[in-house]
């Protein structure tokens, strides 16, 4: 698994290395492309042998989907919620989706072996039964990804916008999104045996659409701080540009400009999509009490969604809160000019929820 992309179909490589252009790390390409190639008999006896037996969407219990843009505690609230009775993505269905029954459950040992102690953008631990979101699983299916934009950053801005918000694609081609989509969640239902509970920053800008492919889905946003998800969502790109990256990084990406403008956008497409939604189907919460007061939290939003196992969860919870309770999360303190920045472009939000600016760094808050 040299990449991520190494558990991508050839139909999938062969679209994105077309749209994204050509590679600079060729090694690494070439054993993206040797990956597909040795694994194809697999993948193909698997689609033919698993895909009949998959549920149907409208016989899966409704899933449970977890919104939010990148930075603003969707993790942490994963990691919590997924510790009760809820089938979620495991690591080794996003390295290899296509071959999740298969050659992923052969080769499981050696997999979990190259799993990095902790996730490329922060100190969180990856352990082989952390759940995961399932972009990385998407865009080894689809080309159409928001990832894809970080592994061709030549085209960076548009395959992002591609990727988030369906930007120059046909209705054919964002209706093969979400078969693609549909067929991993089906995937997951078989091999979890449980209802879902889904986490993907991506979703934050489809939600009407994840309704209408899952009617009777249930919703939680969380938000945090804009001026807080702006500095860390720059690491966030540096730090996956640098390991991901299949071509050199062009000068002229502008990462602060695309953090602003992809948030705004999202927010927009977000308000508007949900506008009316209330419980038992929504709930929003912000990243602050989530970190405050994790149990209230969690006990609310069982609550508000009428969701069970809150009584199985609870023990579990708040064991796991123990065990990271010396957890160092990544101190972002921000600068004068990146201050003025959000409070520039991103007024609205900081106004909606109410969110002031951070400490300067040798100021107190």
């Amino acid at each position: 698994m040299a990449h991520p992309l190494s558990g991508a179909d050839l139909g999938t490589l062969r679209r994105v290395f077309a749209d994204g252009g050509r590679p600079d790390r060729w090694g690494t390409a070439a054993a993206i492309w040797g990956a597909a190639l040795g694994r194809l008999p697999f993948t193909l006896a698997e689609r033919a042998l698993i895909g009949p037996r998959l549920p149907r969407v409208e016989d899966m219990a409704p899933p449970v989907f977890i919104l939010g843009h990148w930075r603003s505690g969707t993790t942490h609230l994963y990691n919590l919620m997924s510790l009760g009775a809820w089938g979620y993505v495991p690591p080794v269905a996003v390295g290899l989706p296509h071959d999740m029954f298969g050659l992923a459950r052969l080769l499981r040992p050696l997999l979990e072996r190259q799993l990095p102690a902790t996730r490329y953008i922060d100190n969180i631990p990856v352990t082989p039964t952390s759940p995961q979101e399932d972009e990385i699983a998407i865009a080894n299916m689809s080309p159409l990804s928001f990832y894809h934009g970080i592994y061709f950053p030549r085209a960076f801005d548009r395959m992002i916008d591609r990727g988030l918000f369906f930007d120059g694609c046909s209705p054919a081609e964002i209706e093969e999104w979400a078969g693609t989509f549909t067929y991993f969640m089906r995937k997951l239902a078989r091999d979890q045996g449980r209802p879902l509970l889904i986490k993907n920053p991506v979703y934050t800008a489809r939600p009407a659409m994840l309704r209408r492919l899952f009617p009777g889905a249930k919703f939680i946003h969380i938000h945090r701080n804009p001026h807080e998800v702006f500095l860390s969502m720059r690491n966030f790109y540096r730090r996956l540009l640098s390991v991901m990256a299949l071509q050199d990084i062009p000068p002229e990406i502008d990462i602060d400009a695309t953090i602003l403008r992809v948030y705004d956008r999202m927010m927009r497409v977000f308000v508007a999509e949900t506008e009316g939604w209330e419980a038992p189907e929504f709930v929003e919460i912000p990243y602050a009490r989530l970190d405050v007061d994790p149990m209230g939290v969690l006990a609310e939003v069982h609550e508000t969604l009428d969701l069970p196992g809150f009584e199985l969860l609870a023990p579990r919870a708040r064991s796991y809160l123990a065990g990271i309770e010396g957890y160092e999360k990544n101190s972002f303190r921000g600068d004068a000019a990146a201050i003025e920045t959000v409070e520039h472009a991103l007024a609205p939000w900081l106004a909606r929820w109410g969110y002031t600016r951070p400490p300067l760094p040798g100021r107190a808050a």
